[in-house]
């Protein structure tokens, strides 16, 4: 039973080494939008949105990820002209007032070259610089690009995904847009990988993710991981969305022992806090 009971805290201490928790960084969900599934409409308004990206950065956020069209199952398009308005003057007052890395969440092209003229930090695009002109306007830049695997489309991505081998497909993807983008000149080193809970996945689907999520580690890029307040949770758990904190603390840590480098949350304070514990430990 001793032995048994070492071996098990051998494997936790070497999941947590695996982790680099000493880089891991967490990013700050911020939706301006009045549609997203966890906060639609909370912080669509200017003065709101700047008082949370305060109150993200004072609970330890490395990273703010603003949102301007909402990505959730049956979401609505948003034209290039509203998603401006709504993400340029917010990362432009974030930039001039606070010391911190930006991310915006587009799948524009035009929203892309807007944002980074006005210095974003990272694209973060769901759709992994798929649509048109998306990969010859990051090219010309520097700034960190992450691409996100997304079976499907907002609007049909929940309509029965299959799979014949999900980490398989997704590592074959990943494959394939990687070698897009070094054919376009974009320093591979630049990227970071986003295997996207819940965009064209299932229940059991999100879960393997989780459990095998290291797997990706082999394209040798960062992970990204969102499984905050994500339906994956709340089906599992029963819970609402604003009952989902317990989940996806719990998730955010696994998906760390897993090797994920960011992890993309709601809940700064607290996934910072359970972050503090999972290195005080591993220190030993």
């Amino acid at each position: 039973m001793i032995n048994m009971f070492e071996k098990s805290l051998k494997k936790l201490a070497n999941q947590v080494e695996l982790s680099h928790l000493d880089t891991v960084q967490v990013m700050g969900i911020l939706n301006v939008t009045p549609d997203s599934f966890s906060d639609g409409g909370k912080f669509a308004n200017f003065d709101s949105a700047l008082k949370q990206v305060e109150l993200m950065i004072t609970s330890g956020a490395d990273i703010i990820d603003i949102g301007g069209e909402s990505t959730r199952p049956g979401a609505i398009d948003v034209c290039e002209v509203d998603e401006i308005a709504r993400v340029i003057p917010l990362l432009k007052a974030i930039k001039a007032r606070f010391d911190v890395a930006v991310s915006i969440d587009t799948s524009k092209a035009v929203v892309m070259s807007e944002a980074i003229i006005h210095g974003t930090d990272m694209i973060n695009d769901v759709r992994a610089l798929q649509n048109e002109g998306c990969l010859d306007t990051v090219a010309q830049c520097d700034v960190q690009l992450c691409l996100m695997h997304m079976k499907g489309l907002p609007r049909t991505m929940q309509e029965k995904p299959h799979y014949e081998n999900i980490i398989k497909d997704i590592v074959e993807f990943f494959t394939q847009r990687i070698e897009n983008c070094v054919q376009r000149g974009i320093n591979k080193q630049r990227l970071v990988l986003d295997p996207g809970f819940g965009f064209g996945k299932n229940l059991s689907h999100n879960f393997q993710m989780l459990a095998q999520l290291n797997q990706f580690k082999t394209l040798e890029l960062p992970l990204l991981a969102g499984i905050s307040r994500k339906s994956m949770l709340g089906d599992l758990l029963n819970r609402d969305v604003e009952q989902r904190l317990s989940g996806s603390i719990t998730a955010a840590i696994v998906a760390i022992q897993q090797g994920a480098s960011i992890i993309r949350v709601h809940d700064v304070a607290e996934t910072v806090d359970a972050l503090k514990v999972l290195k005080a430990v591993a220190q030993y």
